[in-house]
């Protein structure tokens, strides 16, 4: 009967071990990081479909739709540090409530502008430099099946797409890659964008394909975002699948394990 009762006690210490570790793995996603997974090729080649991210929640402090429970205030911001130029950033779209992905262009007060499809920033050409094409096979991609755009367009089924690709240096200092795909697509001329007093501009890494503060909410875009829409940063690429689903081993991209993001 003892040794029936040990087993049974046995058990239930088991069980509170799993209940606890669960809750404190929950506890620690809750405050520190949320999970993220790419699903649209708006930030090639920094980000490929089917990445798996973290996303640190306490870079820029706690904000309304970062904050967990509710600890924090719904003005401002707790622990404050500010988003850098050039950050990739998750944040919350203000209209539809879908989570975005898009690297860190205009501050506060910037005035922001694309001609001819090179940005300018505060009146200053932001230098771009040729880095060779970027490749990969045109095939669906991701679990919902999306075909990349290619700028070598048509490209038939297996065939390989490709993009110019460029390195901006952003006036930080902050280096990064950029695709090409249309030679005057819509967003590559704009008119100038002054970002107002708490509020950032972001765009897309893939720039013919990314819809981003170039556009407005009015037709979908993240127009200029409010601080408090700020989730986090993504720092490093964990996982990364090409498939249809992580459990595919044969789609895994081993050489994006552990990839930090610049």
């Amino acid at each position: 009967m003892a040794s029936k009762d040990k087993s049974e006690g046995g058990i239930v210490e088991t069980i509170k071990t799993v209940v606890w570790a669960l809750l404190i793995a929950g506890v620690f996603r809750t405050l520190f990081f949320q999970p993220f997974w790419i699903p649209s090729e708006s930030m090639k080649d920094t980000l490929l479909i089917g990445d798996f991210l973290f996303v640190n929640k306490m870079a820029y402090g706690y904000s309304r739709y970062s904050c967990p429970f509710a600890i924090c205030p719904i003005e401002g911001r707790l622990f404050a540090s500010e988003p850098e130029r050039g950050d990739v950033v998750v944040f919350r779209h203000p209209v539809n409530g879908s989570d975005f992905i898009k690297r860190l262009i205009g501050l506060p007060g910037d005035q922001i502008q694309v001609k001819n499809g090179v940005l300018w920033i505060n009146g200053q050409e932001v230098p771009q430099e040729p880095a060779g094409t970027f490749q990969e096979v045109y095939e669906p991609q991701g679990p919902m099946g999306n075909l990349p755009r290619c700028e070598n367009a048509p490209v038939g089924q297996g065939g390989i797409c490709t993009r110019s690709r460029f390195i901006e240096t952003l006036p930080n200092g902050v280096k990064h890659a950029v695709l090409n795909i249309d030679a005057n697509g819509y967003g590559d001329n704009t008119d100038v964008f002054t970002v107002p007093p708490g509020h950032y501009f972001f765009m897309g890494d893939n720039r013919d394909n990314s819809t981003d503060s170039r556009y407005s909410q009015t037709v979908g875009g993240v127009g200029m975002l409010p601080a408090e829409y700020l989730i986090g940063r993504a720092d490093r690429v964990i996982f990364s699948s090409a498939g249809k689903s992580m459990l595919f081993f044969w789609t895994w991209r081993a050489d994006r394990f552990f990839k930090a993001i610049e």
